[in-house]
């Protein structure tokens, strides 16, 4: 794991000491500050990755001093301290951009995860920043892959490690969740960059038709064959060949595609010539490509030869963070094409956006803000502007169920401590108020939300 530069802001210079001692032992750097200005000023003439921050200091506050720090780096991942514990200082603090808060009497072993965590994040952020940078050389225009989930950043990480290797991809993910648009990176950041990427829709073609696209056929090799046709694995000689939806291959497709990818050979349909071409196969499926082996409609080799390297790109219901960022970008390229300004979204229709369960994934959500620009007579696009009749559809997700959202962990977190809150003070509101940091009638406001008795 990556050794960490650590800045701990606390105004108790025993709580920092134990800190300091607990991290160098761990192998990480890391400096001290007494308060916020202190902190302030170090962040100006040095570097560091993590920021252990106290709210309440003498002075300037951690919310203030976050504020400050994202300002002048906004990479700078801040753990908030808090021996309050308050839902209200977690949710300023992670609006304003911290990653995680911890509360006092701090969990060494907790911390550690956190830091850790953070650690991990950074080996894949530098890790993408290179690919970034080497799409960015070649001079791609690909469309971009919009994301904020870290599940993606994941994905995008391994097709950083595999582009530069001549294995075989499969990319599995349900319909519209861009399994092309991953096939295009990893074309793109490869050695083979230069050459052409060639699509093939295996779905979308008769077995006969299809056995020709890929192989050519000879002239006389069928009816219709008035001529000889250099076929995909040809074109793509030196480059690509992105086979989409690989699971509708028929039998005697699958025994050709498998003799090439063991011998790097073919035939043409009809002819008795062997060809050879230097092609990389990416393969995409949203079937359960095991699942075919074991009914016997995919040939368990093939597969195997297929599946050198896998990526599995999540259903956007799944990774509900990528839903506000791609519906700007949307939005973005939607209003430029048809000349309208359309600058966002209301809360009440991103309430909608973010509980919908997009079963056609990010193509979906692209169709709906296409139509919501389209149709939108403000400049902010609002419920009526959605294509949503019945909100109560099965396509609609409780959020208090969506553990992934940021707002539902808060809110887990929120009625647990309230919970405690209650226990500790044998259910006297007043002293579990207090003992929360909030005020009675705010506290009986949350009983009510969350349906306490």
């Amino acid at each position: 794991m990556d050794k960490l530069n650590i800045l701990i802001v606390e105004d108790g210079r025993s709580q920092r000491e134990m800190l300091k001692d607990f991290l160098v032992s761990e192998g990480h750097r890391v400096t001290e500050a007494e308060d916020g200005k202190t902190a302030i000023r170090e962040v100006q003439g040095g570097h560091f990755d993590v920021l252990l921050l106290d709210f309440k200091m003498p002075g300037m506050n951690g919310i203030e001093v976050l504020e400050k720090i994202k300002q002048i780096n906004p990479k700078i991942s801040v753990i908030m301290m808090t021996a309050h514990g308050t839902i209200e200082t977690a949710v300023d603090a992670m609006k304003l951009g911290a990653v995680d808060y911890i509360t006092k009497p701090i969990d060494l072993s907790q911390l550690l995860v956190l830091i850790d965590r953070i650690a991990e994040r950074q080996i894949l952020i530098r890790e993408n920043e290179i690919l970034r940078q080497k799409v960015w050389r070649k001079g791609l225009t690909q469309e971009q892959i919009i994301y904020k989930d870290p599940s993606m950043e994941a994905i995008i990480n391994m097709v950083g490690r595999v582009a530069s290797s001549r294995a075989t991809v499969l990319i599995m993910g349900e319909s519209g969740t861009g399994k092309e648009l991953f096939a295009n990176l990893v074309h793109a950041t490869s050695p083979r960059s230069g050459e052409p990427m060639i699509v093939v829709n295996c779905g979308a073609l008769p077995e006969t038709l299809l056995e020709s696209e890929l192989f050519g056929h000879e002239k006389g090799a069928f009816t219709g064959a008035t001529s000889r046709r250099i076929g995909r694995f040809e074109e793509a000689d030196g480059g690509t060949l992105f086979l989409d939806e690989i699971g509708e291959l028929s039998q005697p497709v699958q025994v050709k595609l498998l003799r090439f990818l063991q011998e790097r050979e073919f035939q043409r349909l009809g002819g008795n010539q062997t060809i050879r071409a230097d092609v990389r196969i990416i393969s995409a499926t949203n079937k359960d490509l095991e699942e075919k082996v074991k009914e016997g409609a995919f040939r368990d080799d093939l597969y195997y030869r297929l599946n050198v390297v896998s990526l599995t790109v999540p259903p956007l219901r799944d990774r509900r963070e990528d839903i506000p960022v791609l519906t700007e970008y949307f939005i973005k390229r939607f209003s430029s094409e048809n000349n309208k300004e359309i600058k966002g979204v209301s809360n009440e229709a991103m309430d909608i956006l973010m509980k919908y369960d997009y079963p056609g994934n990010v193509r979906e959500l692209e169709n709906i803000i296409e139509r919501a620009v389209v149709i939108a007579r403000d400049q902010v696009i609002s419920i009526k502007d959605l294509p949503f009749e019945d909100v109560s559809s099965h396509h609609f997700s409780d959020q208090k169920e969506a553990g992934t959202a940021l707002r539902d962990e808060i809110e887990f977190l929120e009625r647990k401590r309230i919970e405690e809150a209650l226990d500790e003070t044998g259910n006297n509101q007043t002293r579990a108020a207090e003992l929360l940091g909030i005020t009675e009638r705010t506290l009986r406001y949350k009983l009510k939300k969350y349906g306490f008795k």
